[in-house]
């Protein structure tokens, strides 16, 4: 698969190394071509560099892989590029005193579909630390990590899902758009665990054979 990747941070590092180990063809693209060139050299694999027109061009699946805000800005900027792409977000609108800066408005995935309206936008990645990603499967305790996914287009969801197990983690539908803001409110309340309080979020929920009563 083509993949196209806009941004030259952490996400883009990580995700991009599984993709072309994975077989896949990506271009990195930046507004800083340098850094492009640097992240795409790190890669390795083949991997080309460019502006975010190329990347936008290139991809069969774009990975905005921008802070919140940023990503509807470039996806703004590139327009018509983005017609028939699966735009990938894994953005977590989360600022100071870890509060979700969408407040109670659209998700951030909402307003990255709103400035891209031709690109079929799914949410996922979005709740684990870019260091979970490097890891060469994530699994923990013999088990991969699930990773929710939220998107409206079938054949999107699709796509996004083999990306996913490319990745060596399981897909787990979320729901439609719609339900982006509950991934994103979760990535907050989970970031707030973590690093303000220093709990174990995996902690807070009960295995899924008691989750419903079943098995009490």
């Amino acid at each position: 698969m083509k993949i196209g990747v806009l941004g030259t941070g952490n996400m883009a590092d990580a995700l991009g190394t599984h993709w072309v180990r994975a077989g896949h063809e990506v271009i990195v693209g930046g507004r800083d071509e340098e850094k492009a060139r640097r992240l795409a050299a790190r890669i390795g694999g083949g991997v080309r560099h460019g502006s975010p027109r190329a990347a936008a061009g290139f991809g069969e699946v774009v990975l905005a892989a921008l802070p919140y805000g940023a990503g509807q800005e470039v996806a703004g900027e590139l327009g018509a590029a983005l017609d028939g792409k699966v735009l990938v977000d894994c953005s977590n609108p989360v600022g100071a005193g870890f509060r979700l800066l969408t407040g109670a408005g659209p998700s951030a995935a909402q307003r990255l579909a709103a400035a891209a309206p031709g690109a079929r936008v799914v949410k996922a990645f979005n709740l684990c630390h870019e260091d979970v990603w490097r890891m060469n499967p994530p699994v923990f305790d013999g088990r991969p990590l699930a990773v929710p996914v939220c998107g409206d287009d079938a054949a999107a969801l699709a796509l996004v899902g083999g990306l996913v197990r490319d990745a060596g983690c399981e897909p787990v539908s979320a729901g439609g758009l719609e339900r982006a803001g509950l991934l994103e409110a979760t990535a907050a309340l989970f970031i707030a665990l973590w690093v303000g309080e220093g709990a174990d979020a995996q902690a807070i929920a009960p295995p899924l054979a008691y989750a419903a009563g079943a098995g009490l």
